[in-house]
């Protein structure tokens, strides 16, 4: 089984799954948001005029991983059983660590559903702050593990900051 994104004449295709057999398949993915440490206070306190920074963006990264396919072109629609969002700030350093867990019984990964979830909700950070911080920074992106398929597990090395 082959899976290239593109067909015999080099025209760009939805790779066929089909003969697949599912399997239960988790990812974790990390968005890094940089902020002043007085704008990460501010959210921690629930004193930012937009509202529960951190609840809203929760959401929205929830729902992002449910709209991956409409978003990457060539991802297929997968019947998600598990998204969740969970932040790890860092007061002194103004670092909000955005983690999105995905999980679903199928026939293809869930790294793509985990990397666009960590980032709209960082996004969402990002859009709920501006107000207050301009100069408010995304990234990196990556993902940080892969279990499930053919490929097996895939856990991102650590690079002195903790990752898992």
């Amino acid at each position: 089984m082959s899976f290239n994104h593109f067909d015999h004449e080099g025209s760009a295709i939805m790779v066929d799954i089909s003969a697949k057999l599912p399997t239960l398949r988790t990812a974790v993915a990390e968005a890094v948001v940089s902020l002043k440490p007085e704008t990460l206070s501010a959210i921690l306190e629930g004193r930012v005029t937009k509202g529960d920074v951190l609840g809203v963006a929760r959401l929205a990264g929830i729902a992002a991983a449910k709209k991956t396919p409409e978003l990457i072109p060539l991802s297929h629609p997968l019947a998600i059983h598990h998204a969740a969002i969970d932040f790890r700030s860092d007061p002194a350093t103004g670092i909000i660590r955005v983690r999105s867990t995905v999980r679903a019984l199928e026939r293809t990964g869930m790294e793509m559903e985990a990397m666009v979830s960590a980032s709209v909700a960082a996004l969402t950070i990002y859009d709920m702050c501006k107000g207050t911080e301009k100069g408010i920074t995304i990234g990196p992106i990556r993902l940080l593990f892969k279990e499930g398929g053919k490929s097996g597990t895939y856990e991102a090395k650590t690079s002195g900051e903790g990752t898992l």
